[in-house]
């Protein structure tokens, strides 16, 4: 028994040691950093001690204050620009002196240049994509030091459409392997053939040797279940070329299969082992998701065998008040409210996103287009990518998929929005779209054959180069939802997705007197000024203004539901984000199109798709009840699961209504009158929910509210905090902008502050915030330390509040 106990014990061990063979580890902390666009910093003799001292990811942008001077414009989010350097000392053991070291950045803005001890490793313009460079020609080991030296060149604006960030904005890894090994992206796992009672799982792997000579290896691939059980295995003999990649192909069966869906994403592992001589050099891991989808003319969306229709959202990268620095736990809690509304798909707006948003969208079912460039050979600003195109489009196209085709979430690539080469002029022989379209469907194909290609169309014609180039698998409209009806008598056998919806306009919080069904179009035209817009800069938050290319939500919610072949849509957009500032120019400095705030508060629209797209029972009953006595107000009412709706106003009954035939809201328009106005939904006479707006008196406390009150005690992870003024009653005021000051004790930081208005020009870096309509966050985050951290909220002439979260 003993000897059986140490032959399990000495099998462990040598696990763990062959799992260290290759190894992938966080390279963000102990960097140094300095805004400078004159110096150079590259040598490894600069002494960097005055730099400030930093934590990865980083966006130096977001640090800055809001300036319509700033050259990014206010399209581009109205804050600074510039030059930054990034240093880090680094040391290795002797151990790694006969492997090879990597450096992997998931993406740097923008025009990146890397230096290891002097030396340049090359330059990367596109700020989206992610790339490697090999440290190990250049590298030190034992006592000596290296120093890593990074340009981020982010001067020449405007560059971009929305707001980008600047600096090393994502992740950065330090991968060490050895010199026989799987290449980066190296393995591609598809399904070609799942039922339920079995799957094919195929693998092709390709394995690098940088020896100087050829070495013959076993590739050991193991399938494991989300709970660790191997379900299938295959091993293979391969020989490599010195300084050759080979690449092996492995079929594998899995019985039974548990498929992914956006209900269930269930996850496999694909685990691949190299052996050199008997010894495992390698472990490479891909995850997997056996699903069965595609495309029908008729039918739409179909996965696993049922039609499922795409209720989609665009977003930018940024993640509101913490800017374009990527946190996976900022990431998860926007997919966790959009989930939560009956969301399920999500479109990468307008470039290749972060790793980490492809793998919380396969852990949590979302259907991904993921999506590659805004502008081709033509710009759209005078520094963008177009200046580049020549040079990197096919590279940085093809690393694009090879980084995320083994994502379950990608279902479609787009290789472009609202391209300027779909116009052009025939009778002179501007057909450059059309062959541009043909090359890059073909460098896709060439890397994966799984997924459907399209781009996102403005221009719906047949006379669209893009459309005419016939090379798509799927034509994409953005917008136009009085054709999605049409399209089968206008594109007869093409398959549909709308890759771009509504553009509606909403201020969170914000009603103007205009009644709820009168549809209103800001501006006239994008480059026309707004003759009929608010004041103060707000726009209405009942679903009746849109710009004039797009439509209200129950417009294009409408076209989705009755339009059998309509794939889907992705709505513009989930999220208010930092930049494009529409309808209103200057001092706006963000957007209004999100069906949730820049904060993350939902906007009532929020609750429309909640209603219609989710099982969960819904009675959202809108606006507040704050108005002038003489007003009249329009009072609207989502909900599902119920037949009707009873209306009471102070415990006066004011009837019963039901939805009408296609209509996705009810409303009454009444006389107001203080008091507490509720709804009552109900289902074969029975109560279903209630739900009640009251007048508010004046501001008199905070409540501070937690999404989280425990989080990781990592130095990553956050908490959102909720700050509500309220009356003396607790009744939220709605129009309350009291100036909140915070303060935290213990062990955590405020990060970022906000409130959601779009022209609030207070630094999102502060402590200090006016509430907004009522409402105003904290977003804290974990110092590294575990304990007990205390956030309190002040407000002149308001009852301070407490709340406590746990860092474990």
């Amino acid at each position: 028994m003993l000897k059986i106990r140490l032959l399990l014990f000495l099998f462990c061990v040598s696990l763990q040691i062959n799992a260290q063979h290759a190894t992938r580890k966080s390279f963000n902390e102990g960097w140094k950093f300095k805004l400078d666009s004159i110096q150079t910093y590259s040598n490894t003799g600069y002494n960097d001690a005055s730099w400030r001292r930093l934590n990865l990811p980083h966006d130096w942008s977001i640090e800055g204050s809001f300036s319509k001077d700033h050259p990014a414009t206010p399209g581009g989010g109205a804050l600074p620009g510039g030059i930054g350097w990034y240093r880090k000392t680094f040391t290795l053991p002797l151990s790694d002196k006969n492997k090879l070291i990597f450096i992997d950045f998931d993406g740097v803005y923008c025009n990146s240049e890397v230096w290891i001890n002097g030396h340049s490793l090359g330059i990367r313009p596109n700020g989206y994509i992610s790339f490697r460079y090999e440290l190990t020609p250049y590298l030190k080991y034992g006592n000596e030091k290296n120093i890593i030296a990074v340009k981020a060149d982010n001067s020449k604006q405007p560059n971009s459409r929305w707001y980008s960030g600047s600096g090393i904005y994502r992740n950065v890894w330090l991968t060490v392997s050895d010199r026989l090994h799987v290449d980066q992206w190296g393995t591609f796992v598809t399904t070609p053939k799942v039922t339920n009672q079995s799957a094919t799982v195929h693998i092709t792997t390709k394995i690098k040797n940088q020896y100087k000579s050829e070495l013959p290896f076993i590739l050991k691939t193991t399938i494991y279940t989300r709970e660790g059980k191997e379900v299938a295995r295959k091993d293979a003999k391969g020989k490599a070329g010195k300084d050759g990649v080979v690449s092996i192909d492995q079929s594998l069966s899995v019985t039974n299969p548990h498929l992914w869906s956006t209900e269930e994403p269930y996850l496999y592992q694909t685990v691949s082992e190299v052996l050199l001589n008997g010894k495992t050099v390698d472990v490479y891991r891909t995850p997997l998701g056996i699903r069965d989808f595609h495309f029908d003319i008729n039918k739409g969306f179909v996965l696993n065998g049922k039609p499922l229709k795409i209720m989609g959202v665009c977003n930018h990268h940024d993640l509101g008040a913490l800017g374009a620095a990527i946190n996976t736990r900022a990431l998860e809690r926007q997919l966790e409210i959009l989930k939560a509304m009956g969301c399920n798909g999500i479109r990468t707006s307008h470039n290749p996103p972060a790793p980490e948003l492809l793998e919380l969208c396969d852990k949590m079912g979302f259907i991904v287009m993921d999506e590659a460039f805004d502008m081709w050979a033509k710009q759209k600003n005078p520094f963008d990518y177009h200046l580049t195109w020549s040079q990197w489009h096919r590279k940085d196209l093809e690393d694009m998929i090879l980084r995320d085709r083994n994502h379950p979430s990608v279902f479609i690539w787009s290789v472009g929005n609202e391209i300027q080469e779909q116009w052009g002029d025939i009778s002179k022989g501007d057909t450059t779209g059309r062959g541009i379209a043909r090359e890059l469907v073909a460098i896709v194909k060439s890397l994966d054959t799984t997924r459907a290609i399209t781009t996102a169309n403005n221009e719906t014609n047949p006379s669209n180069n893009l459309i005419q180039s016939g090379a798509f698998d799927m034509i994409g409209y953005n917008y136009n939802h009085q054709k999605w009806g049409n399209f089968p008598k206008d594109y007869p056998g093409k398959k549909f997705i709308v890759t771009e919806s509504t553009s509606a306009l909403q201020t969170r919080g914000h009603y103007d007197k205009v009644p709820f069904d009168t549809i209103r179009r800001w501006p006239e035209a994008w480059d026309k000024s707004l003759k009929d817009g608010n004041p103060d800069f707000t726009v209405s938050a009942y679903d009746h203004v849109s710009t004039p290319w797009g439509s209200t939500h129950e417009e294009s919610i409408k076209e989705l539901i009755k339009n059998e072949h309509v794939s889907g849509m992705y709505v513009w957009t989930g999220f208010d984000y930092l930049g494009e500032p529409t309808p209103y120019p200057w001092p706006a400095r963000s957007s209004y199109f999100g069906i949730i705030d820049l904060a993350g508060f939902p906007k009532d629209v929020y609750y429309l798709y909640q209603s219609q797209f989710t099982n969960k029972p819904v009675l959202h009953l809108y606006p507040h009840w704050n108005w002038k006595v003489g007003d009249t107000v329009d009072v609207v009412v989502y909900y599902n699961n119920a037949d009707e709706v009873e209306l009471f106003l102070n415990g006066r009954a004011l009837g019963t209504k039901r939805k009408e035939d296609n209509e996705l809201h009810i409303k009454w328009r009444l006389p107001f009158e203080p008091g507490t106005l509720k709804a009552i939904s109900k289902k074969d006479g029975k109560t279903v929910l209630t739900s009640a707006v009251k007048t508010a008196g004046q501001p008199a406390k905070i409540i501070l509210q937690a999404d989280r009150n425990k989080i990781k005690g990592d130095g990553k992870d956050l908490s959102f905090i909720t700050a509500t003024v309220v009356d003396r009653d607790g009744t939220l005021v709605p129009e309350a902008n009291n100036q909140l000051k915070f303060s935290v004790n213990g062990e955590g930081f405020i990060n970022a502050v906000d409130n959601g208005g779009p022209t609030s020009h207070e630094s999102f870096k502060s402590n200090i915030r006016k509430a907004f309509n009522g409402l105003a966050l904290v977003i804290l985050q974990s110092n590294g330390k575990k304990g007990k951290i205390k956030v309190t909220a002040h407000g002149d002439g308001l009852l301070e509040s407490t709340i406590e979260v746990d860092a474990n």
